[in-house]
């Protein structure tokens, strides 16, 4: 990637300031930043860095105010920190343009003869690609990928090394599968026995991805005991989530890292849960509800754009009224010591 700051600008719709003519040939972080990079800023705790990198262009708010002079080149936008986002975009599918323009299936791949392989895919090194596997074209396979007999992967699909997609899953298009993730693993199902003993339900179910979904790195998505686990379009994962047999995940719902959802619960759209939530099974989160970090939610939210925290959790106002009075027992107990005492004082003289 290399663009002129005046190149940069005109993507960005932004207002120039500074030499037009500067490149730039990748982003980084403002307080690494050097010559040839692209910075932003967004938050105002990172102003001082401003008067230091040695960026070549910085991108920032409108109207951002500047109390010393910035060496910089600045691009002025409504929104730095969608504007990085747009360059960040820009530069991956720049990159993996450069990977797919030397598309190839591996020497030491192993792709089986029924396998129906898209125009310009690269299959990476040392993955296996089964029986009746479909893969769309310009999708990228990376190393030590295992796709399952009749796994169906889209166009424009990107599956990092590692992965393992089992049989008779389903990944749609422009989607994005971290390392280390695992897609279409036995669901947790097991029948209690009279003599205290476990039988393992059999899982004959799949999963099914739709397009434009980001999975993070080691998260693991259960295959249903029967039909589908589903995860909607445009849904984001982060690392290390737990996603069990036949859960629905709504269209852009975004769930952070170390989050379990258990078995058969239905989650609905644009929703957002935060790190290392819990969810019951077999329950129904309505849309557009916000789930703070490490809650626990053992009951179905009928009512959509609710915010809930706690474990478990309920409204996140009334719960943030609770943890202000919490703080306060001690103090509490404290004067209901002494009260019962000048009580006690009060009865003695009767």
């Amino acid at each position: 990637m290399e663009f002129t700051a005046r190149e940069l600008c005109d993507f960005l719709q932004g207002t120039l300031e500074g030499d037009p003519s500067i490149k730039v040939r990748k982003p980084a972080r403002i307080e690494e930043g050097q010559p040839g990079d692209v910075c932003f800023l967004a938050n105002p705790k990172y102003l001082s860095f401003a008067y230091t990198t040695a960026a070549s262009v910085l991108i920032v708010n409108a109207d951002q105010v500047f109390e010393q002079p910035v060496k910089s080149t600045l691009i002025r936008v409504k929104d730095a920190y969608t504007a990085i986002a747009k360059v960040l975009d820009q530069y991956q599918n720049m990159q993996r343009e450069s990977a797919a323009a030397n598309h190839k299936v591996e020497s030491n791949a192993i792709v089986s003869p029924s396998a129906k392989i898209g125009a310009k895919v690269h299959v990476g090194s040392f993955s296996t690609i089964s029986e009746d596997v479909v893969v769309g074209d310009n999708s990228i396979i990376h190393a030590q990928v295992y796709l399952g007999k009749r796994v169906k992967i889209g166009a424009n699909t990107c599956i990092f090394p590692g992965v393992i997609v089992l049989d008779e899953c389903v990944i749609g298009d422009h989607c994005i599968i971290g390392a280390g993730t695992v897609i279409g693993s036995d669901g947790f199902g097991f029948a209690p026995q009279a003599d205290g003993t476990y039988k393992k339900v059999a899982q004959t179910g799949n999963v099914v991805i739709e397009d434009m979904v980001e999975i993070g790195a080691n998260t693991t998505i259960d295959r249903a005991t029967m039909g589908s686990t589903i995860i909607r379009k445009g849904a984001k994962l982060d690392n290390l989530i737990q996603i069990a047999h036949n859960v629905e995940i709504g269209e852009n719902t975004v769930i952070a890292a170390q989050s379990g959802i258990s078995g058969s619960t239905k989650i609905g759209k644009n929703c957002v849960i935060g790190g290392q939530v819990g969810i019951v099974g077999h329950i129904t989160i309505a849309d557009g509800t916000k789930i703070n970090a490490q809650s626990g939610v053992s009951k179905s939210v009928k009512e959509p754009d609710q915010a809930l925290t706690g474990s478990p959790a309920f409204e996140y106002s009334a719960g943030m009224r609770s943890q202000v009075l919490f703080r306060k027992l001690p103090e509490l107990m404290d004067r209901i010591k002494l009260l019962e005492e000048k009580i006690s004082q009060l009865e003695n003289k009767q």
